[in-house]
């Protein structure tokens, strides 16, 4: 018998923490790429400050209709969990990373930026902050 995922549901965490996860790889890696989205869709669910940053084969998730690329048995769908954490969290693509793949910001999806390294250690380095790394 085979059951459909759900989304993760809310629960109470302290709003001082953030949860900044890094997803290095894409179609190639499902379950890790999964992994992170799904962590990243818990944590917001809950009320966390979140922030996905999309590096190596994951900047492509960054664009319109590439999300539903990747299908995972068992898992929650991509793009679900993409939208679950644009709602309320921040997604960014590695500027080095968009460049390699002639990404620009009129190519992503709305609510999706570019950015570089000192912005992602500056995010990391804030008080509360908690990174993961797929």
């Amino acid at each position: 018998m085979t059951t459909e995922p759900t989304l993760p549901q809310p629960t109470t965490v302290p709003s001082q923490r953030s949860l900044v996860v890094k997803t290095t790889s894409g179609l190639e890696r499902p379950e890790a790429t999964n992994q992170a989205f799904t962590v990243a869709a818990a944590a917001v669910a809950a009320g966390v400050e979140v922030s996905v940053w999309l590096t190596g084969e994951s900047a492509w998730f960054g664009l319109p209709g590439r999300a539903s690329e990747l299908e995972l048995e068992h898992a929650a769908a991509l793009p679900d969990l993409l939208a679950v954490i644009l709602e309320a969290g921040t997604v960014t693509v590695c500027t080095q990373c968009a460049a390699r793949r002639g990404i620009t910001e009129a190519d992503l999806l709305p609510g999706v930026r570019i950015a570089g390294a000192a912005v992602f250690v500056e995010e990391t380095l804030r008080p509360g902050a908690q990174a993961l790394v797929y």
